[in-house]
């Protein structure tokens, strides 16, 4: 298969794929548990999207969370920011809640992105250039937090909006609950980085939905600080009393 001549979002949603399909084949015939195949699984991972990616994309920017950065891709207008796995925890215990991340930030903005779901359903993949309309909204909105690290402004959203309070692993798992209308908004806080949420990003707005920080001001990425500090990803005709909440 010739990965260069794919279109970016093409390429995108097929490493992530396959990313998704490696670990998966990790996960059940390594023989390793725990912190060890989470390990196994992130190298196994990391070098499959990065060697593909520097094959295909010679001349862009590259951000993994898995490999040391290197400050060359500030001086690119296209980067391509991976996760490998999304959720390490949640991989390594044998979750469904975890996902790949593949995404391509031009000039910041995340204009391509494929986020892979491998453990549910065979593996599921919501790419950027396929949207679908968005099933009907709950009538009781869903907020998706952390399963470890609730924020309490999810706490306090939830009141303001007489909303429920949903945990689930993954920042791709969460952002993609709201991409496939299991839930209504994704809050959070207390820090990620720019592979938590570039794919996510990029996905759940080709899919028509708000995507800011907590404050409404909108993400950029391939910035030289890779930290995000908070993120809100939720249904348009929600967003202006979310944030009128949070503020």
């Amino acid at each position: 298969m010739n990965l260069a001549s794919m279109t970016d979002a093409a390429l995108a949603a097929h490493l992530a794929h396959e990313a998704g399909r490696l670990l998966m084949e990790v996960r059940e015939t390594s023989g390793l548990a725990g912190k060890a195949l989470g390990m196994a699984g992130d190298a196994a991972a990391n070098r499959y999207l990065c060697d593909a990616l520097r094959s295909a994309r010679p001349a862009d920017g590259l951000l993994s969370e898995e490999e040391r950065d290197n400050p060359a891709r500030l001086s690119r207008s296209r980067v391509w920011v991976v996760d490998p796995v999304d959720g390490t925890r949640e991989y390594s215990e044998g979750r469904s809640d975890w996902a790949v991340h593949v995404a391509l930030a031009i000039d910041g903005a995340p204009c391509v992105g494929a986020v892979a779901l491998p453990g549910l359903g065979g593996g599921i993949v919501l790419r950027s250039d396929q949207p679908q309309p968005l099933p009907p909204a709950a009538s009781t909105p869903r907020i998706v937090i952390s399963r470890t690290r609730p924020p309490a402004e999810a706490e306090l959203l939830a009141v303001a909006i007489d909303g429920v309070l949903v945990a689930m692993g993954s920042a791709g798992a969460k952002a993609m609950a709201v991409v496939r209308g299991e839930a209504e908004a994704y809050v959070h806080s207390g820090g990620q980085h720019e592979w938590d949420s570039c794919a996510p990003t990029a996905v759940a707005t080709a899919f028509g939905l708000h995507c800011s920080h907590l404050d409404g001001a909108p993400l950029t990425y391939n910035n030289p600080q890779t930290d995000i500090p908070d993120l809100l990803i939720c249904r348009r005709e929600l967003a202006g009393i979310v944030l009128a909440a949070l503020a």
